[in-house]
């Protein structure tokens, strides 16, 4: 059976490795995200007990009766119970994949609006623009807040040794030693300075199980998250150890590969921005969740995404290398964030 490739993290984290063990790892980058655009990371050195801590943390809280899960609820932008239209708990249905509703509930966080002024709405004090509210965290279970801010912050550093591989992996040339470069400078450092504000997002998502037929030949009628690409930069996904839910489309375009979990591994998939930086050399991959197995699915992606008001734009070397024109004449993260909100909700 094919399998994702496995690929360690930590001489990307370890500032005596060698360049010889840095350049073998960003050589399995670009082979995984030239292949497949998903990978198991492992080598990110957050210990298997705070892995499980995490699941186990997001299990209770979806475990609660309905009417403590909504006391977070997520709220329309404008509207006078605060919502920013993004953050907060969803309840069952409420997430919308290419007009379809999906068939999970779950927490969304963001990087708290921290890049440039709030704007209130007109609908007066306390109403949110898109985006621009406080992240609602539940009060029960208690420990979740303090144990998800300092996982969010180890994360951080992960997702910026991971990009910095990437930028190897891409044989961009090295930084100039004599100078600190700027957004546009594209050198191998070009993905972590623009990504040195992340404005990331973290979901706690619950899946039940799906009730419709296991036959090979039955219609897909919902599920649990349909296909899609994730929009941003690199995910970093934590899930608990049920097989067969997360399916990932390979190359010929037909056939799903499961993406089951391997315990201590990330399931690492790049995103659209990571696509037109490269101009399609590495392609942002299609997956699903189908969760048709026993128990209740729990999962913790964290997407490490580029700044707000970071420029994405193919970079010159993948433009000559790809032999394409620029699939993308640029434009910020965050107009493209936006746009997506907007479809995830209202679509």
């Amino acid at each position: 059976m094919m399998s994702l490739p496995i690929i360690d993290i930590s001489p990307f984290l370890d500032a005596s490795s060698s360049p010889a063990s840095r350049q073998q790892v960003a050589l399995f980058i670009n082979n995984a995200c030239t292949e497949f655009g998903f990978f198991y990371l492992t080598g990110h050195g957050i210990p298997q007990a705070k892995l499980e801590e995490i699941i186990s943390l997001a299990r209770q809280f979806f475990a609660l009766p309905n009417e403590q899960k909504n006391k977070i609820k997520r709220h329309d932008a404008a509207g006078p119970e605060g919502g920013d239209g993004a953050r907060g708990y969803q309840g069952m249905g409420e997430n919308v994949t290419q007009g379809k509703k999906d068939m999970h509930e779950a927490i969304d966080l963001y990087r708290e609006w921290d890049h440039a002024p709030t704007v209130e709405r007109s609908g007066g004090p306390g109403t949110r623009s898109t985006l621009q509210g406080p992240n609602l965290w539940p009060d029960e279970p208690g420990k979740l807040k303090p144990v998800y801010l300092a996982y969010i912050k180890q994360l951080q550093n992960v997702g910026s040794a991971l990009v910095r591989a990437m930028g190897q992996a891409l044989e961009l040339p090295p930084p100039d030693p004599n100078s600190a470069g700027t957004p546009e400078t594209e050198d191998s450092e070009v993905f972590v300075r623009n990504t040195d504000h992340s404005f990331w997002v973290m979901r706690l998502i619950g899946y039940p199980k799906l009730t419709t037929p296991v036959s090979p030949d039955a219609p897909i009628t919902s599920l649990s998250c349909g296909e899609h690409t994730d929009y941003g930069c690199v995910t970093l996904l934590l899930t608990d150890p049920t097989p067969g839910a997360l399916q990932v489309l390979l190359k010929d375009g037909t056939t799903w590969l499961n993406a089951d979990p391997i315990p201590g591994a990330f399931v690492v998939n790049i995103g659209d921005m990571i696509e037109r930086w490269t101009n399609g050399l590495w392609k942002s991959t299609r997956h699903r969740v189908i969760h048709r197995g026993e128990g209740y699915r729990v999962s913790v992606p964290f997407f490490f995404e580029p700044n707000f008001e970071a420029v994405v734009r193919p970079l010159e070397r993948c433009v000559e290398r790809s032999g394409k024109e620029a699939m993308h004449e640029g434009s910020t993260y965050g107009e493209h964030l936006l746009g997506k909100v907007f479809g995830n909700f209202y679509g």
